[in-house]
């Protein structure tokens, strides 16, 4: 009973401060995550930094906080964000987005992003629920819950999640 509840309260502990599964529920990070697989999601680091452009996070959905969503950061704060002509814009400049299986439809004005908050976006572009609509809108640092570290399963694509090329000019 001892070695059963400590262990249990080992698990909690761990899944509440360090790190927990996540598996991806929908196309909305096409093509590089898929329905079904599962993620290990680091708890620990945005305690001591902000989230960096690039990095795949998980937060609360700010409509309804018992739902989470997984999402690319594009912007951080005081960024300006605009879409247009397909084509991402990070204060003006263009985000050459390799990773992308078609552009992004519609335009979107400029958006500054405020203090404490990102502005996130779905690999699907043109099938994501994201910061562009005003029931996510900038998601403040309080919802994001942890960033995507490792893809465990399936077996056959297991792989550390690395930042994309195109973020590093963004400094």
């Amino acid at each position: 009973m001892e070695t059963v509840g400590g262990a249990v309260i080992l698990a909690l502990f761990i899944m509440a401060f360090i790190a927990r599964a996540f598996t991806v529920d929908g196309p909305s990070m096409l093509p590089s995550l898929h329905t079904g697989e599962k993620l290990l999601i680091d708890k620990v680091t945005y305690r001591f930094r902000p989230p960096r452009r690039g990095e795949v996070v998980v937060f609360r959905y700010p409509a309804n906080p018992k739902e989470h969503f997984i999402k690319r950061v594009i912007g951080i704060p005081e960024d300006v964000i605009a879409i247009q002509g397909g084509d991402v814009y990070i204060n003006g400049e263009r985000l050459e987005e390799e990773y992308l299986s078609e552009k992004t439809r519609g335009d979107m004005s400029p958006i500054k992003v405020p203090p404490d908050s990102v502005f996130v976006l779905g690999d699907n572009r043109n099938n994501s629920h994201d910061s562009r609509s005003q029931l996510v809108g900038c998601v403040p640092f309080r919802l994001v819950e942890g960033r995507a570290v490792w893809r465990y399963w399936p077996i056959s694509s297991i792989t550390v999640m690395e930042m994309p090329a195109a973020f590093a000019k963004f400094k």
